[in-house]
Formats: C-alpha cells, sequence, structure tokens
C-alpha cells in the first residue's frame, strides 16, 4: 500500500511539473519555467518530428532563457496539455505529453493564429524530493496558422 501511495504521488507530482511548464510558459515567467530544469538539463526542439536533425539543442538550464523569453514575441499564448504517460522507475521516470500550443499575435491587418502540434518526450528526474525534467525533447508533428 505503500508503495502505490508513492507511485500515485509521484505521477501527480509529475503531472504537476508538466502543467507548471505549460503555466510558466503563458505567464512569461522564463525564470519559473528554468526553475524546473536540471542544472545540466538536455532541451531538444525539433521544429519537424520527422527530422533526424534538431532545430535547437541546449545542455544547461542556464541556456534556456532566450527559448522562453521568445514568448514575449507573441500577444498571447496558451498551452493545453492532454494525454500523458509515465513510466516511473524510482528517483528516474520517462513519458510523453501531448499538447497544443497557442500563439496569438496582433498587428494591423488584424490577429493571427498560430497552433502548433507537439508531443514533448521527457526524462524526469527527482532531486531533494522534488521531481525536474532531466531531458526535454520538444516535437512539433504540424503548424496551423489562422
Amino acid at each position: 500500500m505503500e508503495q502505490f501511495q508513492q507511485e500515485t504521488q509521484d505521477r501527480l507530482a509529475i503531472r504537476e511539473l508538466v502543467d507548471q511548464y505549460a503555466y510558466c510558459a503563458d505567464t512569461r515567467d522564463a525564470q519559473g519555467q528554468m526553475a524546473l530544469f536540471t542544472e545540466d538539463t538536455h532541451f531538444v526542439v525539433y521544429m519537424d518530428s520527422k527530422s533526424d536533425t534538431p532545430s535547437q539543442v541546449m545542455n544547461n538550464r542556464a541556456d534556456l532563457f532566450p527559448v522562453f523569453d521568445n514568448l514575449n514575441t507573441y500577444n498571447s499564448t496558451m498551452h493545453f496539455n492532454g494525454q500523458s504517460t509515465v513510466q516511473l522507475a524510482g528517483d528516474k521516470a520517462t513519458g510523453i505529453t501531448y499538447c497544443f500550443a497557442h500563439h496569438l499575435t496582433i498587428d494591423e491587418s488584424g490577429q493571427h493564429l498560430m497552433i502548433a502540434t507537439i508531443r514533448y518526450k521527457d526524462v524526469f528526474v527527482k532531486q531533494e524530493g522534488k521531481w525536474l525534467f532531466a531531458e526535454r525533447k520538444l516535437l512539433v508533428d504540424w503548424i496551423e496558422t489562422r
């Protein structure tokens, strides 16, 4: 029973971590978003999920700031997390989360909406009782503009 309770707590903490990432993105809290990652994190962006070549690679937490700060180029964003899977292995875990990321810009010609369909492939670690991203691969499956 104790193991089941711990696993349930870990799964909830990981889901909260994933959702906090989206919340920080939408509130433009780049520092808060960065704090969700290990110091030696591996963050990889694939603007084309079918490509073997990443668009961006960062290998530490400090390098994440420009990526997260770039969201300030939009008037508004909304990241909506969908289904996710997590495989726990003690203080480590892996998972996949699906996300619709809405990006709104407004200019003299009107409103423009870009919606990215994203899959995050994650590696999580529990450090000092707190779950963090050790690796996050952001894979864009397609982008729709309106």
